[in-house]
C-alpha cells in the first residue's frame, strides 16, 4: 500500500515533469492506493500529476478518484483528453458520473465518445436514477445452450477481456432471452466436449432494469453473488451489476440513512463539498420542526403550572424524566429502522415487536425507576432538599420513569412501522423526532403520576 513516505518522491516528479518515471513508480500500486495518494496532493499538484499520466493507468486512477476531484480534473482536461477518458471508462463508472453532470456538460461529454461508446452511455442514463438500470454494465460473456464446453472456454478468450466479470457466464436462447446463469468454476471442470445444456439446472437469479438500487443490495447478500444478470421487461439480457457497484449503493444508502436518523435531510454530496447555503437548508427543515415540537413542552408546562408552583420539587426531575424517555425511545427507533432495512424484520411482524418492546420497556422502565426511587429515598436521609414528603416524591419520580420508558420504548418501536406503511422511509423516524414527541408527553405522564401520587400532600389543595 502506498505511503506517505512516498509523497515527497512523487511531487518531486511532478515538479520536473518527469512523466515516465512517475508512470513506472505507480505502475508498482494499486488505483485505489494511488488515488488515496491523490488526495494529499494540492489542487495544482493534482492536475499536474494527472496531465502526466496517459492510457489505461490515468482511466484507472480517475475511476478511484472522488467525485469532486473528477470534476475538477474533467475541467482542467482539454475536450480531446475528456473524450478520451470517458471513452475509456468503464460504461456504469462513466454513467455514475455523467448523471451527475447538468445537461449542457453531460451533452458535451456524451458527444465526444465514440459513436458506439455513446450509443451505450445514452441507453443507460435512460433508465431511471435510482434504477439498477443505472448501474448496470453491458459488458459481460453470453453463451447458448447447445455450445460445448470448448465452445465456450474459446468464446470467453475471444471476448473476455471486455467483460465486467467472468466469475459467472450466462446461458441465452437466440433471442437473448436469459436461460441460466453458471460459474466459470462449472465450465472449467466439465469435459471440454460437454454442452451447457448438460451442466446448466435453470437456477439463477437476476435484477430487472426498472428495480431500485436499494433492492439489488439485498439480492447480493441473499444469495452470495459477486455479480448479477439484469434483464428488461421481456426477459432479455442486457447487462451484469458487480458486488463493487452494490458496495458503492450499501455506502451510500446506510449515509443517507444516518444522516435521516440525526435529524436532516440527506446529503446529495459529501459533507467538505456542499455548499454552506445548501447544509444550512437541509439542517434547518428538521430543526425548525423540531423546534416547533418541543415549544410544546412550554404548552405542557404551562398547563401544569400549578402543581409546579405547590411542589416545587417536581421541577427538578423534569430533565431527568424527559431525557430518560427520550433515550428509551430512540434505542428502540435504532434497532427497528436497522432491522427492517437488512430484512429481519418486516410489516406483518409489528405485533411480535410490540410485545417484546412491551416486556422489554416496562423491564428497563423498572430499572431505571428503581435508581431514581433509590436516589431520592437514600439522599434525603442526609439532606432535608426534596421535603418532609420525599418519599412520596421518590415514589412519583419512579412510577413516572417506569411509565415514561415504556411509553418511549413504544413510540419508538412503533413509528417505523407506521412510516413504512405509508410508504415513506423509517429512517425519517430520527433520534431527535422521536425524542421530541416523547419530551412532550412525558411531560403529561410525569406530572399526571404525581397528581395521583402527591395529592393529600404536597397537593393536598387539588381537588
Amino acid at each position: 500500500m502506498l505511503t506517505k513516505l512516498m509523497l515527497p518522491e512523487i511531487l518531486e516528479l511532478i515538479e520536473v515533469g518527469d512523466g515516465e518515471t512517475l508512470s513506472e513508480a505507480l505502475d508498482m500500486w494499486q488505483p485505489a492506493d494511488i488515488a488515496e495518494l491523490f488526495a494529499d496532493l494540492s489542487a495544482e499538484h493534482e492536475r499536474a500529476a494527472f496531465q502526466l499520466l496517459h492510457g489505461p493507468q490515468r482511466t484507472l486512477i480517475f475511476e478511484y478518484l472522488d467525485r469532486p476531484t473528477q470534476h475538477k480534473l474533467l475541467e482542467s482536461l482539454e475536450p480531446a483528453d475528456a473524450g478520451a477518458l470517458f471513452n475509456d471508462m468503464a460504461a456504469d463508472d462513466r454513467t455514475a458520473l455523467l448523471e451527475e453532470l447538468g445537461e449542457a456538460d453531460r451533452e458535451k461529454h456524451l458527444k465526444t465518445l465514440s459513436a458506439q461508446q455513446e450509443a451505450i452511455a445514452r441507453s443507460l442514463l435512460q433508465y431511471p436514477e435510482e434504477s439498477v438500470g443505472r448501474l448496470m454494465s453491458p459488458n459481460f460473456v453470453a453463451v447458448r445452450s447447445n455450445w460445448t464446453v470448448e465452445h465456450v472456454l474459446d468464446h470467453v478468450r475471444r471476448h473476455g477481456q471486455d467483460s465486467e466479470s467472468l466469475n459467472v457466464v450466462y446461458v441465452v436462447d437466440h433471442d437473448l432471452h436469459l436461460i441460466d446463469d453458471l460459474r466459470i468454476r462449472q465450465i472449467l471442470l466439465a469435459p471440454v466436449h460437454a454442452t451447457i445444456e448438460q451442466l446448466r439446472d435453470a437456477n439463477y437469479v437476476s435484477l430487472s432494469t426498472t428495480d431500485s438500487k436499494r433492492s439489488a443490495i439485498e439480492v447480493f447478500r441473499r444469495y452470495d453473488r459477486t455479480a448479477l444478470p439484469v434483464t428488461d421487461e421481456n426477459n432479455k439480457l442486457v447487462g451484469i451489476v458487480t458486488i463493487d457497484d452494490v458496495l458503492d449503493v450499501a455506502e451510500q444508502a446506510a449515509t443517507e440513512d444516518a444522516q435521516k436518523f440525526g435529524g436532516l435531510e440527506a446529503l446529495s454530496e459529501p459533507y467538505a463539498t456542499t455548499p454552506l447555503l445548501t447544509m444550512v437548508q437541509k439542517r434547518a427543515t428538521w430543526l425548525v420542526i423540531l423546534f416547533l415540537g418541543e415549544l410544546l413542552t412550554a404548552t405542557a408546562m404551562g398547563y401544569f403550572e400549578h402543581q409546579i408552583a405547590k411542589a416545587v420539587v417536581l421541577a427538578l426531575f423534569i430533565p431527568l424524566i424527559i431525557s430518560s424517555g427520550g433515550n428509551s425511545g430512540s434505542q428502540a427507533a435504532t434497532l427497528i429502522v436497522r432491522a427492517l432495512a437488512v430484512g429481519e424484520i418486516r410489516l406483518r411482524d409489528w405485533m411480535n415487536v410490540f410485545r417484546r418492546e412491551l416486556l422489554s420497556g416496562a423491564i428497563l422502565g423498572v430499572i431505571l425507576g428503581s435508581i431514581g426511587f433509590l436516589r431520592i429515598v437514600i439522599w434525603s436521609m442526609f439532606s432535608n432538599v426534596y421535603g418532609e414528603h420525599s418519599f412520596q416524591v421518590a415514589v412519583a419520580v419512579g412510577l413516572s420513569l417506569v411509565a415514561i420508558v415504556l411509553w418511549g420504548s413504544l413510540i419508538g418501536s412503533m413509528l417505523p412501522f407506521v412510516l413504512k406503511r405509508l410508504g415513506l422511509d423509517p429512517a425519517t423516524s430520527s433520534a431527535p423526532f422521536v425524542a421530541t414527541f416523547v419530551d412532550v408527553t412525558g411531560l403529561v405522564i410525569y406530572f399526571s403520576v404525581s397528581m395521583m401520587v402527591l395529592r393529600g400532600t404536597l397537593l393536598k389543595e387539588m381537588p
